[in-house]
């Protein structure tokens, strides 16, 4: 009779071990009801497992197509973190330097460059004080929208004309976040790997983890509803944008902020960046997270993390959101607590940032 019960015990304990995350998604249909944006999801991860998530409202806001909880989601500028975390695996195995320059890099251009940009370093582009430009000199950017050529070549023409102008400001004195500063350091990453910058991404980062659903650009496929759509416009009604060349940055700006997954493994990312914070590190060592979410003296950012405090965190709290004008993200961890929060909306306005922020604190309060 002690042995049944034991093994009932036991039983009740392995369910609760394996039991599907909750699904929030009547929760926050409230919330996507209340900020009248079109499409809504989020997601919890707890000790590392993924215990909560949801998804709601449509994926056209003129088309009655509802979403799913596998869709994929346009990070933006969350993108810049797994840049870093794939320029720290190069590092790591010495195909580059934090410090190595552009004009190391750049050997052959370095007569066209204009000098204040030779000493500057990776780690000074990661964490914003390359002197690299808030916005792409508007020359340079439209010859970016035509698109023409591969991405690698598209992103490299788009630099080599940064660096044939002046920086925003004297590199290293200055925190300017910027979309080209990442586009820069993208190429310095293809430059010491001999590899596109979304391969990268795919063999040191997609794949080792597990994120089937991540990919670039705009989720949908071209002249299809089979993925949230981005929506512009202020408020409702917003106008959704079809998959395309518009929908989303031009792949020169693609290190910095053109990464799309599903929810649950943009929740998936963030964990191994808890985990990584906590010591158990995958991919990458211990010293390696420690650089990625260490910020310099003096500022409040580090390599694709802005770092702060949150009592729910237990103390430190890493987090980013981003947009690329038709959608946004945010991810929040706290690597104490062993938890991280994602949210993303396909909407750009105030009230998509409201409703992701709200969602993100229903979980916490939750969860």
């Amino acid at each position: 009779m002690k042995g049944m019960i034991l093994s009932v015990a036991m039983c009740l304990v392995l369910s609760r071990v394996h039991a599907d995350p909750d699904d929030v998604s009547a929760a926050l249909e409230k919330i996507r009801d209340g900020h009248d944006v079109p499409g809504l999801a989020a997601a919890v991860m707890d000790e590392g497992k993924l215990v909560a998530f949801g998804a709601t409202g449509m994926r056209n806001a003129g088309r009655m197509v509802p979403v799913m909880l596998d869709d994929k989601w346009h990070l933006g500028s969350c993108t810049k973190s797994m840049t870093a975390s794939v320029a720290a695996m190069l590092v790591e195995e010495g195909l580059i330097r934090w410090n190595t320059t552009l004009g190391e890099i750049f050997p052959e251009e370095i007569e066209e460059m204009d000098h204040a940009w030779r000493d500057v370093t990776l780690e000074q582009l990661l964490v914003h004080r390359g002197g690299a430009p808030h916005d792409p000199p508007k020359d340079i950017y439209a010859v970016a929208l035509k698109q023409e050529g591969e991405p690698r070549r598209q992103r490299r023409e788009f630099v080599t004309g940064l660096l044939r102008k002046p920086p925003a400001k004297p590199p290293g004195t200055h925190w300017i976040y910027s979309d080209c500063g990442y586009a820069i350091a993208g190429t310095m990453l293809e430059r010491a790997s001999g590899e596109a910058w979304e391969d990268l991404m795919r063999k040191r980062l997609f794949e080792p983890l597990g994120l089937k659903t991540a990919g670039f650009g705009a989720p949908a496929t071209p002249e299809k509803i089979d993925q949230p759509w981005g929506h512009r416009g202020y408020e409702a009604p917003f106008k959704p944008v079809p998959p395309g060349p518009d929908a989303d940055y031009p792949p020169a700006l693609g290190p910095a902020a053109t990464i799309h997954m599903s929810i649950a493994d943009f929740a998936k990312y963030a964990q191994w960046h808890v985990d990584g914070a906590r010591g158990d590190c995958r991919l990458l060592k211990a010293a390696s997270f420690h650089k990625l979410h260490t910020p310099p003296d003096g500022q409040e950012y580090a390599m694709g993390w802005a770092v702060t405090k949150r009592r729910w965190a237990g103390g430190t709290a890493l987090m980013h959101s981003g947009d690329n004008n038709m959608f946004y993200a945010v991810m929040w961890l706290g690597p104490r607590e062993n938890t991280c929060f994602v949210a993303a909306c396909n909407a750009d306005n105030w009230e998509a940032t409201a409703a992701c922020d709200d969602a993100v604190r229903m979980l916490i309060n939750k969860y």
